[in-house]
């Protein structure tokens, strides 16, 4: 594994600036993941140091793409790797003409066009505008949101704090979500026009630089390369 120990919010934006993918729990063997560079000492305790903060600092400071992208599983994407891994993973069609060709589900339509209407919502929000509130409900508009996020087609956006009638945080914060296209467009990364093949070529290739041959085979599965 590359030797990496951070202690900073811009410690790690410099690690996902020079590596280009870093899941926050490890997910590719030797790959890095923010919480094997980080200390565990700093998680949750509502500090500067805290990475689970930064998770959500990320995405908001246009850094790297948040979401759960790769096999139902958090991770970071660098500006710069973002076209080529979208390309893979994304789709040259739009949400509305997979979902006309059967390739969306009706609930993952629906919370699309109700996040495009309103980028950045609340994840709370979304679900009562949704409908989906009942607690039967939780299952598939789970599965909505980890379908739009596994197709690229949506991206955390950040968090929202809980706050009660006087304005006062009360709860936990909540995962707040924008589509692709906001996100790229507001953080100046431009539509994807690269074509597929020479999309993984480009990824192979940075991941080849500094993985081992055991490590891209595991790459080549979950890329499909």
């Amino acid at each position: 594994m590359l030797d990496y120990k951070i202690h900073t919010y811009d410690d790690a934006i410099q690690v996902i600036n020079e590596i280009g993918f870093l899941p926050l729990a490890q997910l590719i063997p030797n790959v890095p993941s923010l919480d094997s560079i980080t200390s565990k000492e700093h998680w949750h305790t509502g500090s500067e140091l805290d990475p689970w903060l930064w998770r959500a600092k990320f995405p908001r400071d246009g850094v790297a793409a948040y979401g759960k992208f790769i096999k139902k599983k958090s991770v970071l994407i660098s500006c710069e790797l973002l076209p080529v891994i979208r390309a893979i993973l994304g789709s040259p069609l739009s949400v509305n003409e997979r979902y006309q060709d059967g390739l969306v589900s009706r609930e993952a339509i629906e919370l699309y066009a109700l996040i495009s209407e309103n980028e950045g919502i609340d994840t709370r929000v979304l679900r009562v505008q949704a409908g989906m509130k009942d607690k039967a409900m939780k299952k598939p508009f789970d599965h909505a949101l980890l379908e739009l996020q596994g197709s690229m087609d949506i991206v955390v956006s950040g968090t929202k704090a809980k706050t009660n009638e006087a304005g006062e945080e009360n709860g936990w914060s909540s995962t707040s979500f924008e589509t692709m296209e906001y996100w790229a467009e507001k953080n100046k990364i431009g539509e994807t026009t690269i074509e597929i093949d020479d999309a993984k070529m480009k990824l192979k290739d940075h991941f080849a630089s500094f993985c081992s041959p055991e490590t891209m085979k595991v790459i080549n599965k979950i890329f499909k390369l």
